[in-house]
């Protein structure tokens, strides 16, 4: 047993990860979560329609084979209970709850370098200490709420898919406003739509869907996966994203075929369903040309769900097909061909206020008896900067990131000894599949802390060299795609006053060669004392 300790703040599945390996190399640790119970982003997202957009037999640990031979999933693309029961089979397997503290937030974080420790607050009125701090918070975990003039005026209910009720909402016979058609909101409104006595969407910016084509899995499919797991782990994670090896994947360009070739092969993906549709050509991600191709084909496709003309075109993003993360929905178009929906465009009149009655758009005024916010996180860096770390010398983090986050590898930052992030900007997070990703920088960290007890080490801190040029790596990777040319997420513009930074590492197995090769150097890039 090292006398070395451990807080890891958040029990999400990198959370549970991290616990778990802390637990079984000997050291001593806590963990702290928010919530009451384990889950993370498929804890707070509850909202109808949830589900996730990786299918289920990917979106899992393979950290253990028994694990992943026992475990049985129902659906092609998991909805959001099964997998909070995944998460809490996990906790209980494992014996992780008793290393977690519920219902505490991380209020601060101080290093203290006299003492080489960690000073945590929780809460506000409680504190912890720890050699290590280790944020495995999420990169979609802290709900973007727009400070929308009169919003506490509003009488009726308002709710955030990504803080949606335990015992869920029942939109019975109710007047409904939503704000946002990104994600969630893609997911969540067809089947409000269905409870809803009238919704209204409010949409700034159309996005492209394509169908999930989500179904039960077939007890063969599972079975043949199960009995190749170890092939079926190494091949995705021998692609970009690390899922997806088997989709129906071309190499060819879509300016090299014919129109009709073109129609027919998006024709094929489309029916495959979800991000497979992205696949169907190689430089859909790459070459305007080539996208614009992509792009039109699945505004054709609006065009022909939706009966009303002028809403279809409402309906039809004009920008770059992948810049921003593709949805897959399951009936989001035909939703507008109910008569009990309404579609609003506030692209050029931005709501205005939220009145005691509902809202104000455009000089319009709408009566609502609940406001539902699908208006998505501030991701990659908000729930690390929420909770006010300061590193040596008391350099805040949110004033070293204030032009946009640096890292080195997305794992650490110069001027905060003993700091890890997981899946923390500056690493494949994203795009890629995340439970890989987190399983990922786990071992990484727990085999670097291992070198460090064994060499005598007692504190690392990204170099600043490093972290600079590990910046510019990131950013040169996403100028050679096309996914800087529209304002999504990935850039934090979705959120007033954030930098405009691309935040993610393009290619999940060039990233983990590269963090290799850093280990193999001695942890190259790294300062020990």
């Amino acid at each position: 047993m090292t006398n070395k300790s451990a807080i890891v703040v958040g029990a999400g599945f990198g959370g549970l990860y991290m616990l778990h390996l802390l637990r079984a190399n000997g050291y001593h640790v806590q963990g702290f979560e928010r919530g009451d119970d384990v889950g993370g982003t498929w804890y707070w997202n509850r909202y109808p329609g949830c589900r996730c957009d990786v299918e289920s037999m990917e979106y899992s640990y393979q950290f253990a084979d028994d694990l992943q031979q026992q475990w049985d999933w129902s659906e092609r693309y998991s909805a959001q209970p099964e997998i909070l029961r995944y998460a809490n089979h996990v906790a209980d397997r494992y014996e992780l709850r008793g290393l977690i503290r519920f219902e505490a937030t991380v209020t601060a974080a101080t290093y203290d370098a006299q003492r080489k420790r960690w000073d945590v607050e929780i809460n506000g009125d409680d504190t912890a200490c720890a050699d290590y701090l280790i944020m495995a918070t999420g990169c979609l975990s802290a709900a973007n709420i727009p400070d929308f003039l009169g919003l506490a005026d509003f009488q009726g209910n308002t709710y955030h898919t990504g803080q949606w009720p335990k015992d869920g909402v029942d939109f019975t016979g109710r007047r409904v406003g939503i704000i946002g058609t990104g994600s969630s909101g893609i997911q969540s409104i067809p089947l409000i739509a269905e409870q809803a006595e009238h919704l209204t969407v409010f949409q700034r910016t159309p996005n492209y869907s394509v169908p999930a084509q989500n179904k039960p899995l077939e007890t063969a499919f599972v079975e043949d996966v199960k009995a190749n797991y170890d092939d079926f782990r190494a091949r995705n994670k021998a692609i970009p994203p690390a899922f997806g090896a088997d989709f129906p994947r071309h190499f060819d360009s879509a300016l090299d075929a014919t129109p009709e070739e073109r129609e027919a092969r998006f024709e094929e993906h489309w029916r495959y369903g979800g991000f497979a549709f992205l696949a169907a050509f190689a430089d859909i991600g790459l070459n305007m040309d080539a996208n614009w191709h992509a792009a039109e084909f699945v505004r054709n496709k609006i065009r022909a769900i939706v009966k009303d003309s002028n809403r279809a075109e409402l309906l039809c993003p004009d920008t770059v097909i992948g810049c921003k993360r593709l949805c897959a929905d399951t009936g989001y178009f035909e939703t507008y061909n109910r008569d009990n929906v309404s579609l609003v465009d506030v692209s050029t009149n931005p709501i205005e206020k939220i009145t005691t009655q509902g809202l104000v758009t455009g000089g319009v005024s709408f009566e609502f008896d609940d406001i539902v916010f699908a208006t998505g996180f501030d991701a990659m860096t908000g729930a690390l900067l929420r909770a006010n770390i300061r590193g040596t010398s008391g350099v805040e983090l949110k004033d070293k990131w204030r032009e946009g986050p640096r890292t080195y590898m997305g794992l650490m930052t110069e001027g905060f000894p003993n700091l890890f992030t997981i899946t923390g900007p500056g690493s494949p997070s994203v795009l890629a599949n995340m439970i890989t990703g987190v399983e990922h920088h786990a071992e990484y960290i727990i085999d670097l802390l291992n070198w460090m007890q064994a060499a005598g080490h007692e504190t690392v801190e990204a170099e600043r060299d490093a972290e600079d040029e590990w910046v510019e790596l990131v950013n040169l990777r996403s100028q050679a795609t096309l996914f800087p040319r529209c304002n999504s997420w990935y850039l934090g513009a979705n959120v007033p006053g954030k930098p405009r930074v691309f935040m993610p590492f393009l290619g999940f197995p060039d990233y983990c060669a590269k963090l290799d090769g850093i280990r193999d150097a001695g942890y190259a890039g790294l300062s020990f004392a």
